[in-house]
């Protein structure tokens, strides 16, 4: 069954802004075409969104715009970024937090660029998959959006291709250096596997914009790190364990939760800066914390730092879930490593886009019968492109332009 007709106005709006990357009017057909697939089609792989439309060409032609067609992917994300900072509730802000994250991306075929075997640690299991270090923004308001990404090669096929293997944390510096480089103001927001001294470093090196002070950031510290407290080197684990109930403050959030913390200044084995340290227990009396953070910021209170962390989940989590389960980032079975890559920059364009138009963080009597979702957005645009088809198809047989089989037949129904 082919469900569009036609092109919605909606989309327009960004597919006009970035026409200009594209060198000629079917690159730009093309562009638009996949855009929508991504949103609307069921069915995200290269033949499934060709078959979308109903009057399609070739998948070949589109395959093409992915792995032989001549345009700048990487001037696709910039542009993307510059419309993202024209929407009013996009717009980068020095209170923003730029979370990090790595994301396994499933695939089914291995003879995909720069596939490989990984461990999953949420599933418990290995699986053939891309994985991707992804930038994500997260403005004051929790709108949110994906900055850059880098995806990383195993050694062994780092080895066969005559390049230089780059870890987890080298990729991870390189999106720090990007997003300085950038200008992109905020804090940065990352689990423990990101937490060691070169990474800490590497940020406070690094200055704000607006005020001079070296970047910010709020980590998840592994329990068994070592400290410096009171001249003594300490596990992390054990040192929480000390901390006397007395010690323990209340931490009340806005929905009514509350949670204990214990706050000091330390300092950590190699890290060349001092940082606040913040223990959080789930009950006053328990010994085992259930969480340990730390900051560059010493002089930020407990409720931002835990607010600046909490974003990290918004930024990266939220983002992957929608991304695999809405607009197809892991359908794309091209095996070209280009084809992949301008892939997740349009998945990129599409999620900007309907972030941009959900009404996250709006008060409810505010947004009734308004998307407020992602999803609710990728619903919205389905729907008008549905009733586009419809009223389209309704108008070929009561005016008489075509037969209901030659209707029906165009939108493959016989």
């Amino acid at each position: 069954m082919a469900l569009a007709v036609r092109f919605p106005d909606t989309l327009s709006t960004i597919t006009s802004f970035l026409a200009g990357v594209f060198r000629n009017r079917p690159q730009q057909a093309h562009f638009s075409e996949y855009l929508l697939g991504l949103v609307a089609s069921q069915n995200k792989t290269v033949t499934g969104i060709r078959d979308f439309y109903a009057f399609s060409k070739d998948a070949s032609s589109l395959n093409r715009f992915f792995t032989e067609a001549v345009w700048n992917e990487q001037e696709l994300n910039r542009q993307r970024l510059v419309w993202t900072q024209s929407q009013k509730e996009l717009r980068y802000d020095p209170r923003g937090v730029i979370a990090i994250d790595n994301v396994l991306i499933d695939h089914v075929g291995k003879l995909i660029c720069d596939v490989g075997f990984f461990w999953d640690h949420a599933e418990q299991r290995h699986k053939i998959a891309h994985d991707y270090l992804i930038g994500n923004y997260v403005t004051p308001e929790g709108k949110h959006f994906p900055l850059e990404f880098f995806r990383f090669r195993k050694r062994e096929v780092c080895e066969a291709a005559g390049c230089t293997f780059e870890d987890h944390n080298v990729l991870f510096r390189k999106l720090i250096t990007w997003t300085c480089e950038e200008k992109i103001p905020g804090a940065f927001a990352f689990d423990s596997y990101f937490t060691h001294a070169e990474n800490l470093n590497h940020i406070h090196g690094y200055r704000n914009e607006h005020d001079g002070e070296p970047r910010s950031y709020v980590g998840d510290l592994k329990f068994n790190r070592k400290l410096w407290v009171a001249g003594k080197e300490v596990k992390a684990s054990e040192w929480a364990k000390s901390i006397a109930n007395e010690q323990k403050k209340i931490l009340e959030e806005k929905n009514g939760k509350k949670q204990w913390y214990f706050t000091t200044c330390v300092r950590i084995p190699n890290v060349n800066h001092k940082v606040r340290v913040i223990v959080l227990w789930k009950e006053k009396g328990d010994t085992e914390p259930r969480k340990i953070l730390i900051s560059n910021r010493t002089t930020w209170d407990v409720r931002r730092i835990v607010g600046v962390y909490r974003y990290r989940w918004t930024g990266t989590e939220t983002f992957h879930r929608d991304g695999k389960q809405l607009l197809g980032m892991g359908d794309c079975q091209l095996r070209d490593g280009q084809g992949q890559t301008r892939h997740m920059y349009l998945v990129f364009v599409a999620y900007s886009y309907l972030m941009s138009k959900a009404k996250i963080g709006y008060p409810k009597n505010e947004v009734i019968s308004q998307p407020v979702t992602v999803g609710e957005v990728c619903r919205s645009i389905a729907q008008e492109v549905f009733r586009d088809t419809l009223t389209w198809a309704i108008r070929q047989v009561t005016q008489g332009r075509k037969s209901l089989e030659q209707t029906l037949r165009i939108l493959r129904f016989a």
